[in-house]
């Protein structure tokens, strides 16, 4: 999905929707990012805690974001900025759908910056944010 400097103006919107996200993703992400918190690989856990089952890290929702925004600039440029808030929860079976808005484009800078959201459903979102890229010149 690379875009051109050229090739993105104000208003603009863009998607993407990843596969489900699977359980095994949650037991890796623990492993990797040492956050063992039990209601991300153990229902039994999650129920005593009254959620429904396990979730997924919020960090997974921010990392499928910065991979979509990553995706947008390419070999191009980079991210320069990503900031998110979680919203909502993830649960092992959603897939995740990645939106991006243009909020602005400065010629002088060479720079875009977008609205970020990452929705289960939608208007069901699970990440928000902004994200701002660096274009080569």
């Amino acid at each position: 999905m690379i875009k051109e400097w050229t090739g993105l103006e104000v208003e603009q919107e863009l998607e993407m929707t990843t596969e489900k996200i699977e359980k095994v993703q949650l037991v890796k992400y623990a492993g990797a990012s040492g956050d063992f918190n039990l209601i991300h690989t153990d229902d039994e856990t999650a129920r005593r805690v009254k959620l429904p089952g396990v979730i997924a890290h919020g960090m997974i929702s921010m990392g499928v974001l910065g991979d979509f925004v990553s995706g947008i600039v390419g070999d191009k440029g980079f991210v320069k900025q990503l900031q998110v808030r979680f919203a909502g929860m993830v649960y092992p079976g959603e897939s995740l759908t990645c939106k991006a808005k243009v909020t602005k484009k400065d010629e002088e800078k060479h720079t875009v910056e977008f609205n970020i959201s990452a929705e289960t459903a939608p208007g069901k979102f699970a990440t928000i944010g902004t994200a701002t890229i660096q274009y080569n010149r």
